[in-house]
């Protein structure tokens, strides 16, 4: 920020380059890519306050987008639906800008919105920019979205979440859980820093001394959160030298649970971006980390490299294939719905569909009985999604535990993990409970016919 609250930012032709780059980056999503690679690809030329900012934008518009079209929607003659989808995000960026974010003056927020609309669509889009967005701010005092009569409906367009998820959580949890669970995923996601070669105090001592404030993180006593002074990540001396990861406490908390003894030979099947497989690799001999993706498992590569984590092996491989046999153990973060992660992933709640279960379902069932095949006889396989949906979580261990006979779930030993997570044996962490990202993990048991 300048001095005078304002984002200090370069300039591309008439519009910063941090709004052109949240356009881009919308024009990307509608394309199909995922949020976080448009975001890391568009913004690394900003500096790390724009960046910062884009992000605050970005990221804060999807958290409220119901919301905002439902503003704007009163405001465009015949509604939004007959605009250009290019046209509908940007005026999307200009409401929050205008409503949500303190540091924009009004002017700029408008002037801005005008001027990327008639560069990407004309003068007549720059005029009915210009409008709407006056007429919000006009009216910004008294502003009201109709609430709709069916309380599911009202819900999903209070707290911007699609109607058909809002409905299956209020059916498992009741309305009052949901609502909590919708306010956590429409919070800023923390940064989780996991201390790596040092303890906890130490990467305190050598943060706080970069100008970095830390906290205490939920459920994962060694785990820090970075709550301000971070500026450019890459840059802090803790950073470059791999004294630390960046892994929400949900996460930690399944290689917790998993509670592998010393020395094991262990494989991650689908391990991208490499977190679990650092943790694991704490006490594990070796461990192979697989993906069935040359580029994700780029991100698993650098990992291992920044950190120095020799014992990690990393390769690329479909999970439904595995390349490994007779592990000690089997680690398997199947790709999932990702529900559980929603506050770090807004994209992904407009992304879904309900087909998508199913489809996930699918491949979770034969990545899981693959991934049984690599285990040793007396081995463990361990499950997990940061999904909160039954059809990917427990719905897939009791249909697997009914096939497979020489199979059973065994509870981690005592004090792994907080008695809050577990729930009949299984890992259960829930954002509107625990102040995490949602995780699920079974801790699986294969039977040793030589010791029974």
């Amino acid at each position: 920020m300048s001095n005078t609250g304002r984002p200090a930012m370069a300039v591309r032709g008439a519009v910063t380059e941090a709004r052109g780059a949240a356009a881009d980056v919308l024009t990307d999503m509608r394309g199909g890519e995922l949020l976080d690679s448009a975001f890391e690809r568009r913004t690394t030329r900003l500096d790390p306050r724009d960046r910062r900012w884009t992000r605050e934008l970005v990221f804060g518009m999807l958290r409220r987008r119901s919301w905002l079209d439902a503003l704007l929607d009163d405001r465009v003659r015949g509604g939004l639906a007959k605009l250009d989808p290019d046209l509908i995000d940007l005026l999307r960026l200009g409401a929050y800008q205008l409503l949500a974010m303190g540091s924009v003056p009004p002017y700029a927020a408008i002037g801005q919105t005008v001027e990327l609309a008639k560069s990407r669509h004309g003068i007549g889009a720059s005029k009915l920019a210009n409008a709407v967005l006056r007429r919000l701010d006009r009216e910004r005092e008294g502003l009201v979205v109709a609430t709709p009569e069916d309380p599911v409906e009202a819900l999903a367009l209070q707290y911007s979440h699609p109607r058909w998820l809002v409905a299956r959580w209020i059916a498992r949890w009741g309305a009052n859980e949901t609502r909590q669970l919708l306010e956590a995923n429409n919070r800023e996601a923390p940064l989780v820093a996991r201390p790596y070669h040092v303890v906890r105090e130490q990467l305190e001592a050598m943060l706080e001394s970069a100008g970095v404030t830390v906290g205490d993180a939920p459920l994962v006593p060694d785990s820090l959160v970075l709550t301000g002074g971070v500026g450019a990540m890459t840059e802090l001396g803790a950073f470059k030298q791999g004294l630390f990861h960046l892994q929400d406490p949900a996460s930690t908390l399944v290689t917790r649970y998993a509670a592998l003894p010393s020395g094991v030979q262990v494989a991650d099947l689908c391990s991208a971006p490499g977190g679990k497989a650092l943790e694991l690799a704490r006490s594990a001999s070796v461990v192979y980390a697989g993906d069935a993706s040359f580029a994700r498992l780029a991100r698993v590569r650098e990992n291992v490299r920044r950190l120095d984590a020799s014992n990690i092996i990393p390769f690329v491989g479909d999970a439904r294939f595995p390349a490994v046999s007779g592990m000690d153990a089997v680690l398997i973060d199947v790709p999932c719905t990702g529900t559980g992660t929603f506050r770090r992933h807004p994209d992904s709640r407009w992304r879904l569909r309900v087909s998508d279960l199913a489809v996930l379902a699918a491949m979770q069932r034969s990545i899981l009985r693959a991934a049984a095949t690599a285990v040793r006889p007396g081995g463990l396989l361990i499950y997990s999604t940061c999904s909160l949906e039954t059809e990917e979580n427990d719905a897939q261990i009791e249909s697997f535990l009914s096939d497979n006979p020489e199979w059973r779930l065994e509870p981690p030993p005592e004090g792994a993990v907080p008695g809050d997570v577990l729930d009949a044996g299984r890992l259960r962490v829930l954002p509107q409970r625990h102040g995490t990202d949602g995780a699920f993990a079974a801790r699986l048991r294969r039977a040793d016919p030589a010791t029974a």
